[in-house]
């Protein structure tokens, strides 16, 4: 039996989403399965009874250079797992996760894990035999269970998609994995909605029911609610916290105020964030435009408008400041890559900063911050980092990335994405249409 919590409504449980339908049997089902992998992976093609959600992500594992015979690595040994999952915010909620999960996974011979947005297991708890079963597959604490890594799997393909998502038997696409079921959801960051990590409940065919996923469900929501009630330990008292990472419109939260800025308000705040001992007109008006007609009065109008936004006592002038300490994601991400914290600084990295702004200095601040994670990973030569940077929208054309990728994983599928970033690298540039402006022509 399931846990008496509240299920999400049956119309978020589609059949798509459920591997197992009320009345199908198991046995058959895995046979069906096994025969369909057998047949995707000799020839590529998947039988129309697999579900959409198993069929997409066999593709992506294929395209990550997955094998059906690999097994998961373990990634962060002892020492360096304690410390980063101690700082992880799933951490808050692991009692609550615990409560709630804990004596079903004990009773039932299953496990509880709990991964981060990477799909490397941080928690992985519950009946003790099972644990070591699944100890012999790498399904243990530090090791790395993303889709890119081991193919199609509960906790790796719900932060692949961001949705709750079963997966049975043969539907693993790592056959080693194939003999057990799992569900998981992903849990998200309550203030910025980013995806956090993922809730997992694994064991045997028994889990493959509506009700484990909506289960895993509702434990992820009741986590989320957690995290938004729990006052944050990050910023500290009278310290605001600016999110610009991979956004074109900054988030930050102030006096239990989260405020969701403009374009140009978020250019702003990141530049006053950096420097905190103020910048002066003429010094920020340089920083923002790009065209030198641009006047102070104009600049002036922008802040008197962002200091209405911000409301009174935040936004100082001669020189421009903020009266509070500003911490920023961007800002996170320098400091680990200066502590050596690679992983820790990829992790933190959730894209370009400000992708949209053509501000000067978020430009170069964007270009220092990008070239500053993408050499530390290439210097790390972790192919399991290098693959999240490669296949991240900002690193699917990083040729160096690609090549870094290619010496230490040459699979058929990295080989042949970087032979295509090569030969366009070598084509001739397209000649621009005659008489088109400089705006018209093609970018380098």
């Amino acid at each position: 039996m399931f846990p008496a919590l509240s299920l999400p409504g049956e119309a978020e449980l589609t059949d798509s989403w459920v591997a197992l339908e009320p009345g199908a049997d198991p046995a058959e089902r895995a046979r069906m399965l096994r025969r369909a992998h057998e047949r995707f992976t000799e020839a590529g093609t998947v039988p129309r009874p697999v579900r959409d959600v198993v069929a997409d992500s066999w593709r992506r594992s294929v395209r990550a250079g997955v094998g059906p015979d690999g097994t998961a690595s373990v990634e962060l040994g002892d020492g360096e797992l304690g410390a980063y999952r101690a700082e992880h915010p799933l951490a808050r909620v692991m009692p609550l996760v615990r409560e709630l999960m804990g004596a079903f996974a004990a009773d039932g011979e299953h496990l509880v894990a709990v991964c981060d947005a990477h799909g490397r297991l941080l928690w992985v708890e519950g009946h003790p035999v099972t644990r070591r079963r699944a100890g012999r597959m790498n399904f243990v604490p530090g090791a790395r269970w993303a889709e890119s890594a081991v193919g199609t799997n509960a906790p790796g393909t719900a932060v692949a998609v961001d949705r709750p998502v079963q997966v049975f038997a043969a539907e693993h696409f790592v056959r080693r994995v194939q003999p057990w079921t799992c569900a998981a959801a992903p849990v998200h960051d309550p203030r910025t909605g980013r995806v956090l990590g993922a809730v997992d409940i694994t064991g045997g065919d028994g889990l493959a029911h509506p009700h484990s996923l909506g289960f895993v469900q509702a434990v992820a929501r009741a986590a989320e609610s957690q995290l938004a009630l729990l006052a944050p330990r990050r910023p500290a008292a009278g310290t605001a916290e600016l999110t610009a990472l991979g956004r074109d419109e900054a988030l930050l939260h102030t006096g239990g105020r989260g405020i969701r800025l403009s374009r140009r308000h978020s250019e702003i705040l990141v530049l006053l964030a950096r420097h905190p001992e103020g910048l002066t007109g003429d010094e920020l008006l340089c920083a923002l435009y790009e065209d030198e007609s641009v006047t102070p009065v104009t600049l002036r109008a922008e802040l008197a408008r962002l200091r209405r936004v911000l409301g009174p006592g935040l936004l100082a002038s001669r020189p421009y400041r903020l009266t509070v300490p500003v911490e920023s994601d961007a800002i996170v991400v320098e400091r680990r890559l200066r502590a050596g914290a690679v992983t820790a600084a990829a992790t933190a990295y959730a894209g370009p900063l400000l992708p949209a702004s053509r501000a000067p200095a978020v430009v170069r601040l964007r270009r220092r911050l990008a070239d500053g994670v993408r050499a530390a990973l290439i210097a790390r030569r972790d192919p399991d980092l290098l693959a999240d940077w490669a296949h991240a929208p900002w690193g699917e054309d990083d040729l160096d990335v690609w090549r870094a990728l290619a010496a230490l994983r040459p699979t058929a599928a990295v080989r042949s994405r970087l032979a295509a970033l090569e030969a366009e690298l070598a084509a001739p540039a397209p000649v621009p249409p005659r008489g088109a402006t400089w705006l018209q022509r093609p970018r380098p």
